[in-house]
């Protein structure tokens, strides 16, 4: 393969291929940090109301099933062909990863905590703040590296919205210019995008929850090794 060709981005793109990779970077990371900062107080909401969980979650879910070139259609008329006609969708597409995720850590700090930190006259909102949200770090991660996979795999679509599409819009110049070198390019990159974001997420989970081994699970005591019949005689 000619890795000069494989380099070589059509001009009507408007970007080289770090200039590729560094919007393709914004348009997916931009909507994961839009829907955690969104998804933070409706997850707390739905753990302090309950009865909150179940339709939340399923307007979400109901959401996620939308077709991204439906959200674009309908969005088109308001924000036109933009970036941002491609991130709306990305962002409330995070949320049905992110909401769960952060219930769910944030479930799992145990009762014995939560009275402590009331007993030591912590309010609400620093006990979600400072005791809650660190516990729920691993599990609030893991939805976090789901989410921005997902969302580096769907801002190629954007690349039928006036190529808005990043990396996806090789895909589009591939075809056009019947160069298959330029989609395999855009597969690559996307990939390796993916690979990269996600270990980045696994080393700040790693550096934000020292407690924790690099495999994610809570350290236990080690077993106590039984004693033999013959020491206890």
């Amino acid at each position: 393969m000619n890795l000069d060709r494989f380099f070589d981005i059509p001009s009507d793109l408007q970007h080289s291929w770090a200039g590729l990779i560094g919007l393709h970077l914004r348009e997916a990371l931009l909507p994961v940090l839009a829907g955690l900062l969104l998804a933070l107080p409706l997850a707390q909401l739905c753990v302090r109301f309950r009865w909150l969980y179940p339709p939340v979650l399923g307007a979400t879910t109901v959401l996620y099933a939308v077709p991204s070139l439906a959200f674009f259609v309908v969005l088109i008329d308001y924000t036109g062909q933009t970036e941002l006609t491609v991130m709306i969708p990305l962002a409330v597409y995070s949320l049905v990863v992110l909401v769960p995720a952060i219930v769910d850590g944030v479930r799992s700090v145990p009762q014995e905590t939560l009275a402590a930190a009331t007993a030591m006259g912590i309010g609400p909102v620093r006990r979600y703040l400072q005791v809650q949200l660190p516990i729920a770090v691993p599990a609030i991660m893991a939805g976090l590296r789901v989410a921005a996979a997902s969302s580096i795999s769907l801002v190629s679509v954007g690349a039928l919205i006036g190529n808005q599409g990043a990396l996806g819009n090789l895909l589009a110049a591939a075809q056009k210019y019947d160069r298959p070198e330029l989609a395999l390019n855009s597969v690559l990159t996307t990939a390796a995008l993916a690979i990269v974001c996600d270990a980045l997420l696994v080393l700040l989970r790693v550096a934000l929850t020292p407690w924790m081994p690099s495999g994610g699970r809570p350290r236990t005591a080690a077993r106590q090794r039984p004693v033999p019949q013959e020491a206890t005689r």
